[in-house]
């Protein structure tokens, strides 16, 4: 793969693909191709017996979405697809995870958008202006580099929510994502991304990621949401099981419960543990039920 004019390679694995759209028409006898797959930060290049074909990065519309014509597509549980408007290809890798991650690092890493951090800081709004932000992907969700000096880390387990909308930027619209997350000091933070429309599609999928991650939509019991609700209000996790009349046993179990949900993260062995984001969304949501 050339690198000159700035290009360089991301990623080079194996893969099976699909054309899933044609001509904007979906294709009912979709099938997988075997091959290799070679992303730069310019193109997708897929690579096979029948051939190659060579995607430029700038024409792609947008990522996701399940196009699942038939029982081959939709047998395998994780693929990326590549919308480029009249046409839709399927890229299964043999690491999902980490080839997702890296078409992310291709169409954002080191790119530019413009932010505004914090617009909202402990749930008062702040006097802030927008400044330039330098993009960066990793396999914890986004940093930013903004032009003063600072530097935000948008981590996907502390997505709370996303919200976007059109909004005045310098005086002219744009997209503008407000992401609400949690700083180092466990403060609710919200943070405005703006940028061009094709860029924050883009920026809006990789974090909506983490969004899905803090969903409240988790199957818990009424003694799960009798724990939450106590450490959201300040019981020490030790205290709980007075605090609620129940058996020590019976609180450790739910403990356990609550830490393969990934609703609390274990702090000591000693069962010491507290709340991640996703568990106080799900508190705060219980208790607003009361």
């Amino acid at each position: 793969m050339p690198t000159g004019d700035g290009e360089y390679k991301i990623t080079d694995t194996q893969a099976r693909f699909a054309v899933a759209v044609r001509e904007g028409r979906a294709i009912n006898d979709v099938s997988w191709t075997p091959g290799r797959v070679l992303l730069s930060n310019r193109r997708l290049i897929l690579a096979s017996n029948d051939g190659k074909r060579t995607v430029p990065l700038s024409r792609l519309d947008r990522l996701g979405g399940r196009h699942d014509a038939n029982q081959s597509i939709a047998r395998v549980s994780n693929y990326v697809s590549f919308d480029l408007g009249e046409q839709v290809l399927l890229v299964a890798a043999a690491d999902h995870e980490s080839f997702e991650r890296d078409v992310y690092r291709a169409l954002l890493d080191q790119r530019t958008l413009m932010a505004k951090h914090p617009a909202v800081e402990g749930g008062v709004v702040q006097d802030t202006g927008w400044e330039q932000a330098r993009v960066k992907i990793d396999e914890n969700g986004l940093g930013a580099a903004l032009e003063g000096g600072a530097f935000v880390e948008f981590d996907l387990d502390d997505i709370s929510g996303l919200d976007a909308a059109r909004r005045t930027v310098d005086g002219e619209k744009k997209p503008v994502i407000a992401v609400s997350h949690t700083d180092d000091a466990d403060t609710s933070i919200e943070t405005h991304l703006a940028g061009t429309p094709q860029r924050m599609r883009f920026v809006e999928s990789w974090l909506r990621k983490g969004e899905e991650r803090s969903s409240t939509n988790v199957d818990l019991s009424s003694r799960d949401r009798e724990v939450l609700m106590a450490l959201y209000s300040g019981v020490s996790p030790f205290e709980i099981p007075a605090f609620l009349g129940s058996d020590v046993d019976e609180v450790e179990e739910t403990f356990e419960r609550l830490i393969e949900l990934e609703v609390v993260e274990e702090v000591r062995v000693r069962r010491e543990v507290a709340l991640n984001s996703r568990g106080r969304n799900i508190a705060s949501e219980a208790m607003n039920e009361q």
